[in-house]
C-alpha cells in the first residue's frame, strides 16, 4: 500500500482529495439517524458512478454488485451486539465506506494498514469485507461457547433461567444467520461472475476466492451455534422429562404402597352385621385389621423391590449424587 496518513477531513477535502488522489480510502460516518433533508453522500464527495443513491441510506437491503468499473456492496456487520450495514464503494481509485454511528471494524482495517499494506483499492476491499465477516465469525463463536457453557450448567443444577438465556442465544444465532445469508447469496453471484471473467487477475481472483471460502467458514459457524442450541433445548427438555420420570416413579411406588391398604382399610370399614356383631374381639382386629396390612405392605414392598421401579429410582438417586 502506498504510505500514507489516516485524519479525519471535511467533506469539501473529502471530495478534493477523491478527485486528485491516485488511491484514497475515505471512511464516512454519518448521524445514527438521518437528519430532514439530508443530501445523498455520492452527491457531498462529488462521485461520478451512477445510481449511487442508496450510498448512505438507512434500512437499504444487503448489495453485491458491479456498476461498470465499480464494485458496490452492502455489507452487514456485527457492531457491540447489534447489525450495522457497511455501505462500500470501489474503484481502481479509491474506497470509500459510509455507514451510520461508529464502526469498530474500519478501525480494526485502519489498524491492519501498518501491517498488511494492500497494494490497491481492491485488495482493500477485500480486507474490508473480510473484517466484517470476523465480526460474524468473532459472534458466532462466543455464542457457541455460552450455549456450551450454559449445558453444563444445566447439568450441575436446572434452573428456568437457563431456558430463557437459551432462547436468547438461539435467538442470536437466528438474527446472525438471517442477516448475513442474503448478503452472502448476493456477493457470491457476483465475485463469481467478476472471477470467471477471463480479464480478471490473478491476484485478485486469489483474493476473492480467499473471500468465499472464509464466508462459507462463517456460515458453517454460524450453522454450528445454530444446531448446538437445538441441542441446548433438547438437553433442557431431558432433564425435565427425567425429573418427571423420577416423580411418577414415586408416586407408582407410593400407589403399590398405599392402594391394598386402603383397599384393606376400605373393606373392613363397611357396617356389614357380620363385620360388626362377629368380629368384636381383640384377637380377630389384631389378625385381621391390622395383620392383613401388615402383609400386603410386606408383599408390596417385595414385588417393588424384583421390579424395575425400585431399581431405576435408586439409579437416578444415584446418578443425581454422582452429579
Amino acid at each position: 500500500m502506498p504510505e500514507g496518513t489516516v485524519r479525519r477531513t471535511s467533506v469539501s477535502e473529502a471530495r478534493e482529495r477523491l478527485a486528485e488522489s491516485r488511491f484514497l480510502f475515505v471512511d464516512a460516518e454519518l448521524p445514527e439517524v438521518a437528519p430532514p433533508g439530508e443530501q445523498p453522500v455520492a452527491h457531498l464527495l462529488g462521485l461520478e458512478v451512477e445510481d449511487l443513491a442508496w450510498l448512505g441510506r438507512e434500512e437499504e437491503a444487503a448489495r453485491a454488485e458491479f456498476l461498470g468499473d465499480a464494485a458496490v456492496f452492502v455489507v452487514p456487520a456485527i457492531e457491540a451486539g447489534e447489525i450495522i450495514h457497511l455501505h462500500v464503494l470501489a474503484t481502481e481509485r479509491y474506497l470509500v465506506a459510509v455507514h451510520r454511528g461508529p464502526a469498530g471494524l474500519v478501525q480494526n482495517l485502519i489498524a491492519r494498514f501498518r501491517h498488511e499494506r494492500p497494494p490497491d483499492a481492491v485488495a482493500t476491499l477485500f480486507l474490508l469485507l473480510g473484517e466484517a465477516l470476523e465480526t460474524y465469525r468473532r459472534s458466532a463463536v462466543r455464542a457457541l461457547l455460552d450455549v456450551e457453557d450454559l449445558e453444563d450448567e444445566m447439568f450441575r443444577q436446572r434452573e428456568p433461567e437457563q431456558l430463557y438465556r437459551l432462547a436468547r442465544l438461539r435467538r442470536t444465532a437466528a438474527l446472525l444467520h438471517h442477516t448475513l445469508l442474503p448478503y452472502r447469496q448476493a456477493a457470491e453471484e457476483a465475485i463469481t461472475r467478476r472471477v470467471l471473467n477471463r480479464d480478471f487477475p490473478e491476484e485478485r481472483k486469489r483474493l476473492a476466492r480467499e473471500y468465499q471460502r472464509t464466508s462459507g467458514l462463517v456460515l458453517t459457524d454460524i450453522e454450528a451455534l445454530q444446531e448446538a442450541a437445538r441441542r441446548g433445548f433438547s438437553t433442557y427438555s431431558s432433564l425435565v422429562s427425567g425429573e418427571q420420570n423420577g416423580v411418577i416413579n414415586r408416586l407408582a411406588i407410593v400407589s403399590t404402597i398405599f392402594l391394598p391398604l386402603t383397599f384393606v382399610t376400605g373393606f373392613f370399614g363397611m357396617n356389614f352385621a357380620y363385620l360388626t356383631d362377629e368380629m368384636e374381639s381383640g384377637a380377630v382386629f389384631w389378625l385381621l385389621a391390622v395383620g392383613l396390612q401388615v402383609v400386603f405392605l410386606v408383599v408390596a414392598l417385595y414385588a417393588l423391590h424384583r421390579t424395575r421401579i425400585w431399581r431405576r429410582l435408586r439409579d437416578d438417586e444415584r446418578i443425581d449424587d454422582d452429579v
